[in-house]
């Protein structure tokens, strides 16, 4: 006779972290792209390994832009046609990201149509190391969100917590400290360890204290925030409309048109 398998009752800080989460994903009131996205552009442009940093629009994405100091919320990596396309003719999945809630999963690049974006690429890989890059995040897809850390949950819920400036970065470090359980862009930072790529610049003799305990406080714990990315001298900032051969001299402004009228 076989056993049946009853699937364990969650805990109670299970069901808490999920309310939670609930409200931290829902949409900050008043959000607007400040311009409009090229989103054929955008796909064109995009290459394998390339980093999007978005400004995202949920509550939890107020208080990571507050802490960090920077427009980026929400970090995800383009994997390109790798993965499967759905059995459903649905649009394929090229984005990896980590998400509050649902863990390490895999979205069509549809979904950041409206947001406002970044592309980062790293400068000087090669195809094959690209590769490597996106084979990392696509085997860490499933991966968790551990509910249960109350406390790596409960500080987004001061989008303006009253500390220093000095203080801000650091609360990304508290609770579990796990840092697929802590921000997004945490497990794009480690894709690119993997194949030994920096991010974040060795330290300076000029510089300051200050910088050279934050630089090394955020390597020890591996808490990467999508403004790194943006900010670091090794990774180029891709503009898909460049990219695309902008010319300003077809741009039609408003007293052309109208003196042809």
């Amino acid at each position: 006779m076989t056993e049946k398998i009853v699937p364990a009752r969650d805990s109670l800080l299970d069901r808490i972290g999920r309310r939670m989460a609930r409200k931290l994903n829902r949409q900050s009131s008043g959000y607007q792209p400040y311009t409009p996205s090229d989103f054929p552009t955008l796909c064109r442009v995009l290459r394998p390994g390339d980093v999007i940093l978005i400004e995202g629009s949920e509550r939890i994405s107020n208080a990571i832009k507050y802490l960090t100091q920077s427009t980026w919320s929400h970090a995800a990596l383009y994997v390109g046609d790798v993965l499967p396309e759905p059995e459903d003719g649905s649009e394929r999945p090229r984005l990896v990201e980590v998400n509050l809630g649902e863990g390490c999963v895999a979205v069509p690049l549809s979904k950041y149509q409206t947001f406002n974006t970044r592309i980062c690429r790293a400068a000087g890989l090669n195809e094959e190391e690209r590769a490597q890059v996106a084979d990392f995040m696509i085997g860490n897809l499933g991966l968790r969100y551990d509910m249960r850390n109350i406390f790596d949950l409960a500080r987004y819920f001061l989008p303006t917590p009253p500390v220093p400036i000095r203080w801000r970065r650091r609360m990304l470090a508290f609770g579990s400290g796990d840092p697929t359980r802590a921000i997004c862009s945490s497990l794009i930072a480690q894709a690119f360890q993997s194949i030994r790529y920096p991010i974040l610049p060795e330290r300076r003799a000029e510089s300051s204290e200050y910088a050279a305990r934050e630089i090394y406080h955020i390597r020890h714990h591996s808490l990467f925030a999508p403004r790194d990315f943006d900010l670091s001298p090794y990774f180029r900032v891709v503009k898909p409309t460049l990219e695309d051969g902008f010319d300003f001299r077809e741009i039609e402004w408003g007293e052309r048109a109208e003196a042809e009228l």
